[in-house]
């Protein structure tokens, strides 16, 4: 069955050409609701999130000023189990980006079979802009804020963008201290110190490896005769490209907010994170000539991996992108309205949903190694993403074949049936 022929988006309105980032998910889950045949009611429930929280941080800047930022909160849905999801710190941060991570959290878990449900969190603030101490200052108010709210068994934060393993270990700190023990599972991301899991750092690249092997299988590309651009070089991208390339395949192109990278022989990764690790960034990088970050994506190449922000692909650029698979390591890199164009293009999506939950993978693993307090090998880590995200691929390639719809579609309608599934055998408590 060939996914690229037939676009199920002709039966339904017309997607406006800018959409917040809530919107956008939204009208992919209502066609695959609609596939479903989902109950009114299901329907609503499944859309509305189950909490959203919104703080106050006030905290004294290292001048003695008091300044307050803004904080939230979202657990979109709560049926498979307590939310998870990570928490980031950005200038540009609103509630409806919120609520659309919380809801993609949802989706990525069910179509992984993991027992737990959708939440994210975000404070407004610029990190470059504040020194470590304000930004522990601004993690603990956060959290003490959020002690109604989160716990391993309620709601399970992780890092995001501009977070990392040491914001988990203030969180995890911060919590353990008013609940008067030491409980890890609160967060996970963690330092392998306080209870991290091995592999957990490198997760969500190698998660995206794992489904991008199997796409190129099901299109009969090899990697040594495979080329691949990259946009984004963070912790997600960077680890992406090296395993690619480990595989055999010829990385050409990267970037990062200071700009993109091209090479057609080749671009020399070794160098570009050591680069990265002196420079902090990839600004005047030598390994390779110098594009705009719009050319980055328009290059001729057979996968594209979008693993920085949100709306990357749009109905704008989406008729100039050229490869032949698109792996979404960022969340939301394609805006609703460019996916009827990557159909009709042909162009094979693995969506968000999909490609990057190895993050969220090994943070289960990690999870659950904190709960019975026994630790796995990095071998075993392996082993386990690599099995759940290899079963989640060919299931979601099956449902898209079966409802003849794309791989991004037949992502929602495994998610959805799964939740729907257990909303109706737990019932409505009233």
């Amino acid at each position: 069955m060939d996914l690229t022929q037939i676009s199920p988006f002709s039966d339904h309105s017309p997607v406006l050409d800018k959409q917040n980032p809530f919107e956008s998910m939204m009208h992919r889950f209502d066609i695959a609701a609609q596939l479903l045949k989902t109950e009114p009611g299901v329907y609503e429930y499944l859309k509305t999130p189950v909490r959203q929280v919104i703080v106050s941080i006030p905290i004294s800047m290292d001048d003695g000023e008091v300044k307050v930022f803004e904080g939230y909160r979202v657990i979109h849905n709560d049926i498979l189990g307590p939310g998870k999801g990570g928490i980031r710190f950005a200038p540009d941060v609103t509630l409806d980006e919120v609520k659309a991570l919380a809801a993609w959290m949802t989706w990525k878990c069910a179509v992984l079979n993991i027992p737990f449900g959708g939440a994210k969190g975000a404070v407004k603030c610029d990190p470059t802009r504040l020194s470590p101490l304000q930004i522990e200052k601004i993690t603990r108010r956060y959290t003490s804020a959020l002690l109604d709210f989160i716990g391993p068994d309620k709601d399970i934060p992780a890092p995001d963008m501009n977070t990392n393993e040491q914001v988990m270990a203030w969180i995890m700190d911060t919590y353990s201290m008013h609940m008067r023990r030491t409980e890890p599972a609160v967060v996970t991301g963690k330092p392998l110190a306080l209870g991290g899991s091995l592999g957990r750092r490198e997760a969500t690249g190698r998660g995206c490896m794992i489904v991008t092997l199997a796409a190129m299988n099901k299109m009969g590309l090899k990697p040594q005769q495979t080329s691949v651009v990259v946009q984004g070089f963070g912790n997600v991208g960077s680890t992406t490209a090296h395993l690619m390339a480990d595989q055999g395949c010829k990385v050409i192109g990267i970037s990062d907010i200071s700009g993109a990278y091209y090479s057609k022989k080749g671009i020399d990764l070794r160098k570009a994170s050591e680069w990265v690790n002196v420079n902090r960034s990839l600004a005047g990088f030598t390994g390779g000539d110098r594009l705009s970050q719009e050319e980055l994506l328009e290059l001729e190449c057979d996968v594209l991996v979008p693993a920085a922000k949100e709306d990357q692909i749009t109905k704008r650029n989406a008729g100039k992108i050229s490869a032949k698979i698109i792996c979404e390591g960022a969340n939301g890199p394609t805006s609703a309205n460019a996916d009827p164009i990557l159909l009709e293009k042909g162009i094979l999506v693995i969506p968000d949903i999909l490609a990057n939950a190895g993050g969220v993978t090994v943070s289960y693993f990690e999870w659950v190694q904190n709960r019975i307090g026994y630790f796995w090998s990095l071998e075993r880590v392996h082993k386990r993403l690599g099995k759940m995200m290899s079963e989640a691929f060919d299931n979601v390639f099956e449902t898209a074949e079966k409802h003849k719809v794309s791989l991004r579609i037949g992502a929602y309608v495994v998610a959805i049936d799964r939740v729907s599934q257990a909303l109706k055998l737990r019932g409505i408590y009233a």
